[in-house]
């Protein structure tokens, strides 16, 4: 299991392990030359209110293809399966969702995950 060391909101300087047992990762491709605005579209994700910004979000890696700037992957960190599903089922989440689709070239690729071990650092 991974798990992901975060300040504790009791102690300042503290740390605590966190485990990550449910992981998901997204490929997105923004319409030729929008890769910037899909980049920011997804880091509002990180919002107060929006599914991210939760306690129960560990890890949001947002990266871009090292060969074309409109590829975007996204790899998530969650305590659990089941907090990802609630947490995107919300109004919040479908909304942030829905303006994606103005952005993309394509449909996205998903995948769940199973973290085994790493390193995260927040």
């Amino acid at each position: 299991m991974l798990y992901v060391q975060r300040p504790t909101s009791d102690c300042n300087g503290c740390m605590t392990d966190s485990p990550v047992s449910y992981g998901f990762s997204a490929t997105m491709t923004a319409k030729p030359g929008r890769g910037d605005e899909l980049v920011q579209l997804i880091l509002s994700g990180l919002d107060e209110g929006n599914p991210a910004a939760s306690a129960y979000c560990l890890v949001y890696l947002v990266s871009r293809s090292a060969t074309d700037p409109d590829v975007v992957h996204l790899i998530e960190g969650w305590t659990t399966e089941e907090d990802h599903h609630r947490l995107f089922s919300g109004e919040a989440a479908q909304a942030l969702v829905a303006k994606f689709a103005d952005v993309l070239a394509k449909e996205s690729e998903y995948g769940d995950l199973v973290p085994v071990g790493g390193k995260a650092h927040l």
